[in-house]
């Protein structure tokens, strides 16, 4: 275990030491005692934590954390702009560890980001490996490129996942580097400190882990101003247009306005960029599981999206249209749609004299039908019905605010 210390606290030690019990207490070095070992025994109010640091910097955020948890807490660093996170550490002049998820499929640009990383902060980075067999059997079977055919989450899950998984079982608590502008729509329920709901800790068992997100609620521009501000070593990559970096063959640039995590998966739907790392929907062992459990149905009774039934849809999809129709397939139990309820309620409201019927159906219940004719892969899809025609047209962004929907209607149905 790598621990990186600042010099206050390195020569305090030293010049406390005992000579007699020199060989002693070199022996116990390699454990930085825990700050407040209390605090976390008493099971504070994490919720309660999270609304009182709301505004607070990253640097107060970092520093509580590094304070809390002491030796039993790491930063996952992904070779990115999270490296930020790593500069706040060394900030606060306190020991801090850092891990990292070596997929075997980085670009060497991102090699080359760890090794500067690690000789600016003078650290050891701790690299985590996925299992070699699991590697080989998944390689064998189905080629080197099988996520492009049968999505990423195979893949993630054995390379990412797993090894994660394997890392935080040593931990109590871990930071990220999430934000809530990183994708609208998927990461914009991002708390600067929870429960982790995903992951358990050293501990085990539900609760056992606590995660932390300085960078919650700063946005990307922030974000590199304090990175060029502090001159610190980044990903040469940035400079070619990526944003968003992980696997070299699932990582591209993206174009100007566009979101940053459309730079990868791209040719997957949006509803399934997550690669299962800060996914809410990922139980047990295997990354697969979501809840499929609903407190209540979305877009109610009231809603000025209009509700369509099983014999519309059919209608529809037939070519029978007076008007042209923009259709949301969605599942009441999927966090991705219920993230989307505001802004498509305002782009109801906003279209609500328009040329165009705002609408939902629930496509969960009537899965086969809208996978052979609505294009259905995942939920949400959107989905635009020309008026006099069998023609579908399915929205491919996953920017889902209501000023972008609202451009993409007026593109395809006209003003």
């Amino acid at each position: 275990m790598q621990l990186t210390q600042g010099p206050t606290f390195a020569a305090h030690r030293a010049a406390a030491r005992p000579a007699a019990r020199r060989v002693c207490v070199r022996t116990n070095v390699a454990r930085v005692p825990q700050v407040n070992a209390a605090a976390v025994a008493t099971k504070p109010n994490w919720e309660a934590l999270a609304s009182e640091m709301e505004l607070s910097s990253p640097l107060v955020i970092m520093d509580h954390a590094l304070k809390t948890f002491g030796s039993d807490i790491a930063i996952a660093f992904s070779g990115a702009e999270d490296v930020a996170l790593v500069e706040y550490a060394h900030l606060t002049g306190r020991p801090y560890r850092v891990f990292s998820l070596d997929t075997g499929r980085l670009n060497p640009e991102t090699y080359r980001l760890f090794d500067a990383v690690e000789k600016h902060y003078k650290i050891r980075i701790e690299y985590t490996f996925p299992d070699a067999q699991e590697v080989m059997d998944l390689v064998r079977a189905k080629g080197l490129f099988s996520f492009y055919e049968d999505g990423h989450n195979e893949c993630c899950r054995i390379r990412k996942v797993k090894p994660l998984r394997k890392q935080l079982k040593t931990l109590r608590a871990w930071i990220t580097g999430q934000r809530k502008d990183q994708s609208p729509g998927t990461r914009t329920e991002v708390p600067v400190v929870q429960v982790d709901p995903v992951f358990e800790g050293v501990d085990g068992g539900p609760g056992s882990l606590i995660k932390y997100n300085p960078l919650s609620n700063i946005t990307s521009v922030e974000v590199w101003n304090f990175l060029r501000v502090m001159n610190v070593p980044v990903n040469s990559l940035h400079s070619c247009g990526y944003i968003s970096i992980g696997c070299e063959p699932c990582t591209r640039p993206v174009l100007p306005n566009q979101a940053e995590r459309e730079g990868r998966w791209w040719w997957e739907d949006a509803a399934a960029k997550e690669c299962g790392l800060h996914s809410g929907n990922i139980k047990k062992g295997d990354g697969t599981t979501e809840d499929r459990t609903a407190d209540r149905d979305l877009w109610p009774a009231g809603s000025t999206v209009a509700t369509l039934s099983k014999e519309e849809v059919r209608a529809l999809a037939e070519g029978k249209r007076g008007k042209g129709t923009l259709a949301v397939l969605y599942a009441p139990w999927c966090r991705f749609c219920q993230a989307l309820e505001p802004a498509y309620e305002a782009l109801a409201a906003r279209l609500a004299d328009s040329n165009v019927t705002v609408a939902k159906y629930q496509a969960d219940i009537d899965r086969e039908f809208c996978n052979e004719n609505l294009q259905l892969k995942t939920f949400p899809t959107i989905v635009y019905m020309p008026p006099d025609s069998k023609q579908v047209i399915k929205y491919p962004s996953e920017r889902r605010d209501v000023d972008t929907l609202d451009m993409w209607v007026k593109t395809v149905a006209g003003k």
